[in-house]
Formats: structure tokens, sequence, C-alpha cells
């Protein structure tokens, strides 16, 4: 793999994997700097390259009430201002052609969501660009069809390239993780992500409220890292219950350290 295009990972080790981390959406002006502060220090560590990842506006909610930003350019000017008081890079996603350029002056890795892999017009103008393009593969597909995804973004002119597992539908209310995908998508020859919250989710909740399985996170990581996952993504909180989004599949800020470490002695064996 060829990590000339991805900066951030030139350091990365055989023994290593890499880690996107943050809170589901950027709450207030304050808490994502704490955020990441916390987790960068625990990274550096450890030695594992680390982007902060916070999305500036939550575009696909289930109800109209809920929490959806403080606002795009302020919440794009905390990422940026993350990115430059860490010198971490810093993901978010995007929803429309349009937010392409807008998100990419102020982020390092455009995050395309599991239900627009498939937006051709949004690929291209993300890849355009010439950020790290990291695309969540949808719920409803296969991770060898993930390949005409990987596709349209290199036939753009960006060869920097990411695909992320979060798991399939399983009847209405649930996912499933089928790891065959991690390594299909392998084939891609990208890096590749195992995001270990989404993939607990619960979705399509009578309460319009998603639910989640956080407890499960642990054995959701453990096992994308031995089966060959580059790199872990996981939301997380100091406090998942008071969570603006997404709070029910969370891991709490104070745990991430511990299953790190965990994942990190998985890595060192099957390195």
């Amino acid at each position: 793999m060829e990590h000339a295009n991805y900066p951030f990972l030139k350091e990365l080790r055989d023994d290593r994997f890499f880690l996107f981390a943050g809170p589901c959406v950027i709450e207030d002006e304050d808490s994502p700097y704490k955020i990441a502060e916390r987790l960068n220090v625990i990274c550096k560590r450890y030695d594992i390259p680390y982007a902060f990842k916070g999305s500036y506006r939550k575009a696909n909610r289930s109800r109209l009430d809920s929490f959806m930003g403080i606002g795009d350019e302020k919440a794009l000017k905390v990422l940026k201002g993350i990115k430059d008081e860490f010198n971490i890079p810093v993901v978010t996603d995007i929803h429309a052609v349009e937010e392409a350029d807008m998100a990419a002056e102020y982020v390092d890795i455009l995050q395309i969501p599991a239900f627009l892999c498939r937006q051709t017009d949004l690929l291209i103008a993300a890849a355009k660009t010439g950020k790290i393009v990291n695309i969540k593969k949808g719920q409803f597909l296969s991770g060898a069809s993930m390949k005409f995804a990987v596709d349209k973004v290199r036939q753009s002119g960006n060869n920097a390239v990411m695909l992320t597992e979060r798991g399939n539908f399983f009847g209405y209310q649930d996912l499933v993780v089928d790891y065959r995908n991690i390594y299909d998508m392998k084939q891609c020859d990208v890096p590749v992500v195992m995001d270990v919250t989404h993939s607990l989710q619960q979705p399509n909740q009578t309460s319009g409220v998603t639910g989640g399985k956080p407890e499960l996170i642990s054995l959701i990581s453990k096992a994308a890292i031995s089966v060959g996952a580059d790199g872990i993504f996981m939301e997380t909180h100091p406090n998942p219950a008071k969570a603006k989004s997404d709070g029910a599949n969370m891991l709490q800020l104070d745990l991430v350290e511990a299953l790190l470490e965990q994942l990190i002695r998985i890595k060192e064996v099957i390195r």
C-alpha cells in the first residue's frame, strides 16, 4: 500500500493500526478540544496515527427535532482549530456536492456517508478537492461491490481513497458485521477501516431514536484487527448518555485507552 497518498500514515508501523475517533457531531465550541486533547495524548503514548473525527453537521437524522449542529461555519472552524492546535488531521462527513469544496478548506479527510456511497457526483466532487476520501460501505452493499466507488474516485484523479466497513442491515432494526467484507475491500489496495460504533447501531426504532449495543465495541474491534483491518473508527464522548447524537452506540472516553492497549497486543501477534 502506498502511504505517500496518506501523509498521516507515513510512520505507520507493521504492529500498529490508525485511529479515527471523536464525537459524533460538533456539539459546541469547547468540548471537542478536550476530547481531541485526550485522544491525541493516548495515541502519542502508543504510537498510533490519529485523526480527529467530528461531523460539522448531521444531515441524516430520524426526526426533525434531532440535533443537527451548531452551524456549518462555526463547526468547521472548530475542526480547523483542532487541526492547528494539536497538529493532527481531521475528518468530517459531506452530504452534497457543494459541501466538498467548503469542507476541504478546513479538513484533511472527507468522509462519504454509507447511505451516499453510490452517489457519483458526490464522489467526484470529493475526489477533485485532492483530499483523502474515506468512503463508508453502504449497509446494503457487499465489500466487493465497493470497488466501483473506489474506481470513481481514482478515475477522477485522486488515489487517496479509503474504505470503511460499518455493518449490513439485518432485518429492519439491526446490523451485522460480515468480516469477509474487510478482506474483499482490501483487494482494492486501499486502507480499510472498521467503524466499531456505527456497526453496533440498532436503527429505525419506533421512538425515532437510534439504539445500539456499545457493550460489544471491544468484541467488534478485536475481531476487525484480527482479520486485517488497517484502522479503527469510533465515536467517543465523556458522557455518551448526554451526547446529542448517537450516544446509544458510543464508547465512553475513559474506556478508549484500555481498548487500544488490547488491540495493539492483537496487532503485534498477527503482524
